[in-house]
């Protein structure tokens, strides 16, 4: 069968940042949701971590994250919530970390699996891999997604786009 995608939603920060990106009144009408996401945080530091929250819920979420550098590898887990890294301030100026967001089942009546796949790049000889396996323990339909940095702001041009993926 044919994967057919739909483009829902575009959002770009503007000027001054934003705390967060986010998309509601998701419909039920598709077989699973897909976030393409380029972005950069303000943070003075080298990375800025991105939370992903659904209908406003804080609650049951969880997830183990895989990271590389290409000398060395590394793993790391949450039980609270669900994270992935990107650049940030104090990155290679004008680089953004590219990410997409797998939400499979999301309008089903079972928990939701969730799957990040992530680069931070530096313009350089190195980039940063991210796997990330996620859940949110919740049986209701998601019907809006927030991302939001866990410490300061998107960046100006940060982008994201919602996709519904339908079954044809």
């Amino acid at each position: 069968m044919a994967l057919t995608y739909v483009a829902i939603a575009t959002t770009t920060v503007e000027s001054g940042g934003a705390a967060d990106i986010e998309f509601t009144s998701i419909p039920a009408t598709y077989t699973d949701l897909l976030v393409k996401l380029s972005a950069r945080g303000t943070r003075a530091l080298t990375y800025e971590v991105i939370k992903i929250e659904f209908n406003g819920s804080t609650a049951n979420l969880s997830s183990r994250q895989l990271y590389g550098d290409g000398s060395a590898a590394g793993s790391s887990s949450s039980g609270t919530q669900i994270v992935f890294d990107t650049n940030a301030a104090n990155n290679t100026a004008s680089v953004f970390g590219s990410h997409e967001i797998y939400i499979p089942n999301y309008a089903g009546s079972t928990n939701k699996s969730v799957s990040v796949n992530s680069v931070m790049e530096q313009n350089g000889t190195t980039a940063y891999p991210e796997l990330v396996a996620g859940l949110w323990a919740d049986t209701s339909a998601i019907t809006s997604i927030k991302l939001l940095p866990a410490v300061a702001n998107f960046a100006q041009y940060s982008t994201a786009t919602l996709y519904g993926i339908k079954n044809s």
